[in-house]
This record gives C-alpha cells, sequence and structure tokens, in this order.
C-alpha cells in the first residue's frame, strides 16, 4: 500500500508538471521572438523539461519499487501456500498412519480379549463336568450307606425281636421273679437302648449328610443354569445352532443319572466345538493382521519416501 501511495504521488507530480509545460508553451507561442519575454519562457521551459524528466523518472523508479516488492509478496504467499499444503499433507499422512496403527491394535486387542473370553468359558466347562461325576459318585455312595444303615436297623430290630422273649419268659412272675432274671433283663435292656440310641446318632448323621447333598445338588443346579445361559450368549456370538436336545433342554424323563450324563456329552461337544472356533478366530485374525501389515508398510514408505 505504501509502495502503490508513492506511485500515485509521482504520477500526479508528472500530471501537474505536464500541465505547467502546457501553459509555458502556449504562452511561447504567443510571444514574438525578438520580444523580452520569450527568453525568459524558453529558460523556464528548460527548466520545466528537466523537473519533468526528474519527476517522469521517479515515477518510473516507484512503479518498479512497487512491481518488486508486489513479486516479493507474491512469493511469500506463494511459500506460505506451499507450507500449508505440506503441512496439511503431512497431517493428512500421519492420520493415515495413526489409523493403521489404531486398526492394528484394535484387531489385536479384540482378538485377545476373545481368546481369553474363550478360554475362560472352556476352563468352566471343564469345571462343570467334573462337577456332576464328583456329585453323581458322592449320591451313589450315600444311597449305598442308607442302604447298609437300613439293613443294619432291620437286622437289629429282629435281634431285639428275639432277645426280648428270651429276658422275659411268659411264665414267668412279674412280682416275684428272682434278682439274676431281672439283672439280665436290665443288661440286656441298656444294651439294646445304647444300640437304639447310637443307631439314632448315626441316622442324624447321615440325615445331615444328605441335606448337605441336596444342598451341593441344588447348588449345582444354580450353577448349571448359569452355565447354560452363559453357554446360549456363547453360541449367539460365535453362530452356532443349538442342536435338538441338547443340555437346555434335557427333560426328567430319565432321572438324574441320564440327565447328567446328557450334560457331560453337551458340555463335551460344547468343549469340542469353542475350541475349533478359538483356533479359526486365531487363524482368521492372524491372517488379518498380517494383511494389514503387508498393506500399511508399503503405504508408509511410498507416504515417507514422498515426504
Amino acid at each position: 500500500m505504501v509502495a502503490r501511495g508513492i506511485v500515485r504521488e509521482a504520477r500526479e507530480n508528472v500530471e501537474s508538471q505536464q500541465l505547467k509545460l502546457k501553459e509555458v508553451r502556449d504562452r511561447l507561442d504567443r510571444v514574438s521572438r525578438d520580444d523580452v519575454q520569450y527568453l525568459e519562457l524558453a529558460t523556464l521551459e528548460h527548466k520545466l523539461l528537466q523537473e519533468e524528466k526528474r519527476l517522469r523518472t521517479s515515477y518510473i523508479n516507484a512503479e518498479d519499487s512497487e512491481r518488486e516488492k508486489f513479486a516479493l509478496f507474491s512469493a511469500s504467499v506463494r511459500e506460505s501456500h506451499e507450507k500449508e499444503r505440506a503441512r496439511a499433507e503431512r497431517t493428512k499422512n500421519w492420520s493415515i498412519i495413526g489409523s493403521i496403527l489404531g486398526a492394528i491394535i484394535g484387531v489385536m486387542g479384540s482378538t485377545y480379549i476373545n481368546r481369553v473370553r474363550l478360554q475362560e468359558l472352556k476352563t468352566l466347562l471343564l469345571e462343570a463336568q467334573k462337577g456332576p461325576i464328583s456329585l453323581q459318585e458322592a449320591i451313589h455312595e450315600h444311597a449305598s450307606v442308607h442302604q447298609s444303615q437300613q439293613k443294619d436297623l432291620g437286622d437289629l430290630i429282629v435281634a431285639l425281636r428275639s432277645m426280648v422273649p428270651a429276658a422275659l419268659p411268659p411264665c414267668q412272675d412279674p412280682q416275684s421273679g428272682d434278682l439274676g432274671s431281672q439283672v439280665l433283663s436290665s443288661g440286656s435292656v441298656n444294651q439294646v437302648l445304647a444300640a437304639i440310641k447310637e443307631h439314632m446318632e448315626y441316622t442324624k448323621e447321615t440325615g445331615k449328610n444328605l441335606e448337605g447333598l441336596e444342598q451341593k445338588y441344588e447348588d449345582l443346579d444354580k450353577s448349571l443354569d448359569k452355565i447354560a445361559t452363559e453357554m446360549q450368549n456363547a453360541k449367539s456370538k460365535v453362530s452356532l445352532k443349538t442342536p435338538a436336545g441338547s443340555v437346555f433342554g434335557v427333560s426328567g424323563a430319565g432321572g438324574p443319572e441320564g440327565s447328567l450324563q446328557n450334560v457331560i456329552l453337551e458340555l463335551s461337544d460344547v468343549e469340542e466345538r469353542l475350541g475349533y472356533q478359538i483356533n479359526r478366530n486365531s487363524i482368521y485374525s492372524t491372517a488379518l493382521t498380517c494383511a494389514a501389515l503387508a498393506i500399511s508398510f508399503p503405504i508408509l514408505y511410498v507416504l515417507l519416501r514422498g515426504n
């Protein structure tokens, strides 16, 4: 703007000087050559011509200076635009690099998380397989113990029935019996009472054990329900179809042993499927990561080489 103002001012000075020179030439044309004013007007014209030449030179210099400054300004603007374009290009390249790295990290993280979750589910299935087997063995053991106790109790009752008539014969008078038979009767009764008391305590202990087994069986049912829910979620995630007659649809028509066997078979089947799904997901994740790296390395090389 300053250079433009200097050029404008120089042009105005040149134009005013040209007007003055024109007036002097008009007067010089009207004056006779032998007049005294002719010499003065000629001298004034000469001075005006020199002044016009000086002003025209300054005007040309001002225009050159303006042109040079405009060229410098254009070069500065062009350089600024180039820097801005280069900065935008670098930002775009780094954003692409960050996106690729973020995608790779996301794939690796999701693969690791899925693998950990499937491993935990597999461990839970293994524990669930061990649970029904141990509970079934405990139920059979306590059932056999209970049957043996019932048999012992029956034998004891038969023995008591055979001992009581022997201790108290029918012909004996209760008021006139001798001391030996009373001692024998009281001793036999004490033995019978002690045996009955011991058997009652053993029966109570067996009842407590059976109550504990019932509680464990209820806990196992709850854990099986939980495993069933988790298995449903896992099957929906890995897109596996639920087979007919699976763990979650087993009816109670076959009894507890048949239900437990069906549970074990279904858990084994699901374990195999989960192992296959884990291996397949690992292969897919590895292939996807290798493909992403194979694509990203040439792109990064080209971008960095271009920068």
